[in-house]
């Protein structure tokens, strides 16, 4: 078990986070054997090609797709995919990206689902020499289906796009498909739902190995054979620069072998026996309401939201955050309601030892007042 306490560098701050996977702090924490994989890759050479494939089979499996591979990371993903539905294999036009001439160019997307994870995913669009094309409704999108030219439908499903999950995804399946253009989908917190997103009608999805499975930094591309030899393609062309690593490879193979020995069940009663305890304890703090909401893409674990009732604490939840973050350890929570008076706690990536530690340092900050 490592140490919570001392720092691997002592000129870090320790970082307790209640917020979940957020990428600015360091999204997860591998298990040691995956930490162990990925350094014993990195003391050896490796036929690159055979490993990548190795890792696809694996995934494959694990998911129930079709075909599989890995790439540098999620958002890397949406730019090779839509690279992938744009070029295909075709040598001379991977090549030419993101000079997108004589290609359909056109990314559809619901205007809902415009996520900015770090990265506006307009952008990641972009980045391929394509245009992403927000639509107001369904029915734009369908309207600008048929004007043609379009690359590919791109669907998000996450908390972060209020309203999405299965029920749009299947609609959006359903326009691309009988347009005759594959849908992407960009799920990259949903690994716990692999294999259900594989049958829900998208022709790829695209997961984070660094999420919920641990791994180090990958994107998990699962889907239909042609398409993801197209992606891996990429790699090749305006993908360089987003290819996987050797540790990173390993590591997913590490991280798939554990999830493989950890059922959901078991994992989903710790985060609740977490959850439990923490509200407990925010019950009892003068001027905080407890919510507990599960999480909406079905994922079987549940957040917490502080309610702050500034007029009792004399300290709003935006500055009980700042606060948090401010100290050492530094505590992130998730902010996504602060301007509502909420400070929102996932705990899927604290262990119980720190629990005790993290219950002090809310209470306080909220005495801070």
């Amino acid at each position: 078990m490592p140490s919570f306490t001392t720092p691997v560098l002592p000129d870090l701050k320790r970082v307790i986070n209640a917020w979940g996977t957020p990428t600015p702090y360091g999204v997860s924490r591998s298990d040691p054997a995956v930490a162990e994989a990925g350094s014993l890759m990195l003391q050896r050479h490796v036929v690159l090609a055979d490993l990548q494939a190795l890792a696809g089979r694996e995934l494959a499996a694990w998911s129930g797709a079709e075909s599989a591979c890995v790439t540098h990371c999620s958002a890397a993903a949406i730019t090779l995919a839509v690279a992938a539905c744009m070029a295909g294999t075709d040598a001379a036009r991977v090549a030419q990206l993101p000079d997108n001439t004589g290609m359909p160019n056109r990314v559809l997307l619901l205007a809902a689902q415009q996520v900015n994870y770090g990265q506006a995913i307009t952008q990641a669009v972009r980045l391929a020499g394509a245009h992403p094309v927000p639509c107001p409704a369904l029915a734009d999108l369908a309207a600008d289906l048929a004007r043609g030219g379009v690359a590919c439908v791109l669907a998000v499903e996450s908390h972060l796009a209020v309203g999405s999950g299965p029920a749009v995804t299947g609609e959006l399946a359903a326009l691309a498909h009988a347009a005759g253009v594959p849908l992407v989908l960009d799920a990259a917190a949903q690994d716990w739902r692999a294999r259900e997103l594989v049958t829900g009608g998208a022709d790829l999805v695209l997961l984070s190995g660094q999420k919920y499975l641990r791994s180090p930094t990958a994107g998990l591309v699962l889907g239909r054979a042609d398409l993801v030899a197209a992606l891996d393609a990429q790699h090749g062309g305006v993908g360089r620069a987003m290819k996987p690593t050797k540790e990173a490879l390993a590591g997913v193979l590490a991280a798939l072998r554990l999830r493989a020995d950890m059922p959901r069940d078991a994992w989903c009663a710790a985060q609740q026996r977490k959850l439990d305890a923490m509200a407990a304890a925010a019950r009892g703090w003068p001027g905080v309401t407890v919510e507990r909401t599960p999480d909406p893409q079905g994922n079987g674990f549940a957040r917490l939201w502080l309610k702050v009732d500034a007029a009792v604490t004399g300290i709003s939840a935006g500055g009980v955050i700042g606060l948090l973050r401010a100290g050492d350890p530094v505590v992130v929570v998730a902010p996504h309601r602060a301007a509502q008076g909420s400070i929102g706690l996932e705990l899927t990536a604290v262990h119980g030892e720190e629990l005790p530690e993290l219950c002090a340092l809310l209470a306080t900050a909220l005495n801070a007042g």
